[in-house]
């Protein structure tokens, strides 16, 4: 049984995903969040709204009893109820009255959280309503980035010390427990639970392919060389018009990068970022390397510490960064720098039994999901472990995604 949580640090987690929520929308005018109709962004002023109401339902409704705070909450917000496009002409309060809502629903769950013993069952619902949020805070960062604003008002830290970290480390492989474990804190369903699998010796590289390498890619003509892609990607490049990276600007022989609301120079040292799987797989087949299958990226990711997290820096550090988030065979960022792709498909592990927010995995069992690992710059510390398995169709390319390889 997951160990429980006390109610003051489920209660500063709660106030802390809020107020990241809050930092990530407030500098932003009414006109900027009248957000076009785009098929990978949710309006922000629905989405507030929407992990207050999940908040709710899952603590205030479902833990406790209690009746809506709104009346109309579900039809506004049950993102399972509520198609993506009609999010756009919804009768949803005003900036105020939502931001009202959502203190409304915090307030009485920390009323409530504060004046009652607390079992491992509420533990988990408060749990679970944070990480929810913590999700969504990283999505609305992502989101800046693809309508242009500027960058994240977030607290930043020091500029971290830069190391070489060239070449691949040797894994020997072997049986391995694949998966989250009993007893280790609360865990997504999908994680469940730790089985063995074995894995043939394999090496991988030390770090993320970098901006530099993935420029080398590009550059040698790889968006119009039907060879170094898929039959699936091929048809992904017909279908976007891609050329080049995402956000990637040609300029005199070499790349410009929009950041946020700022056209910068390539950074050459960062990880390659907003890259789907098919570019991925495409970069893979020109530089003679393959992804790594999840299992192989988890048991080589074991000891890892974090890199850039919680914003520490807004963007990606350079991947030679961060000595102290080396994994115990030496790979570096494999948490907190640049989410990366995988060769797996998001399938449920043996035994899989669905968890109460049966949204949450089951529904996204298909191949057209792959996995991706690690966390990014935006993911907050508290979500991110070695066994959290993110997932993305594989032509999404506005999440904070890279990737690493392996030799063949």
């Amino acid at each position: 049984m997951e160990r429980p949580l006390t109610s003051a640090k489920l209660a500063e987690m709660l106030v802390d995903s809020r107020q990241r929520s809050l930092a990530l929308l407030e500098d932003l005018t009414d006109e900027q969040l009248n957000v076009p109709l785009l098929s990978i962004v949710n309006p922000p002023i629905w989405e507030i709204g929407h992990v207050a109401w999940f908040q709710e339902k899952w603590v205030l409704r479902h833990l406790r009893g209690r009746p809506p705070v709104l009346d109309q909450a579900d039809a506004l917000w049950d993102s399972s109820a509520v198609s993506h496009d009609t999010r756009w002409n919804l009768p949803l309060p005003s900036r105020a009255g939502m931001l009202r809502y959502a203190q409304e629903v915090l307030d009485r769950v920390l009323e409530k959280l504060n004046a009652a013993e607390v079992t491992g069952e509420d533990a988990y619902f408060h749990w679970l309503a944070a990480m929810h949020e913590d999700m969504h805070g990283e999505a609305f960062t992502y989101t800046r980035q693809t309508l242009g604003y500027r960058a994240p008002m977030l607290p930043a830290g020091e500029t971290p010390k830069v190391d070489p970290v060239a070449g691949d480390v040797e894994v020997p492989g072997g049986t391995f427990q694949l998966g989250a474990t009993p007893g280790a804190g609360f865990v997504f369903d999908n994680e469940k639970w730790a089985h063995e699998v074995f894995v043939p010796p394999f090496a991988i590289a030390r770090a993320p392919v970098t901006n530099a390498e993935f420029a080398e890619f590009a550059g040698d003509g790889a968006y119009r060389r039907p060879d170094l892609w898929s039959e699936e990607g091929r048809l992904w490049l017909q279908k976007s018009g891609a050329k080049n990276p995402l956000y990637w600007i040609p300029d005199a022989g070499g790349w410009q990068l929009r950041f946020y609301d700022r056209v910068l120079p390539l950074p050459p040292d960062q990880p390659v970022i907003h890259v789907n799987w098919y570019e991925a797989e495409a970069y893979c087949r020109w530089a003679k390397r393959r992804l790594p299958a999840e299992a192989e990226w988890e048991m080589a990711a074991r000891g890892a510490g974090a890199g850039c997290l919680d914003s520490a820096h807004v963007g990606c550090v350079p991947v030679g960064a961060h000595a102290e988030s080396d994994s115990a065979f030496g790979c570096r960022q494999m948490i907190g720098n640049v989410w990366e792709w995988t060769a797996s498909d998001f399938q449920p592990y043996p035994g899989f039994v669905i968890d109460p927010y049966k949204e949450y995995s089951q529904p996204w069992f298909t191949p057209q999901y792959k996995v991706l690992r690690g966390g990014c710059w935006a993911t907050r510390s508290r979500l991110i472990r070695p066994t959290w398995r993110n997932f993305y169709t594989k032509d999404r390319r506005d999440v904070f995604a890279g990737f690493r390889t392996c030799a063949p």
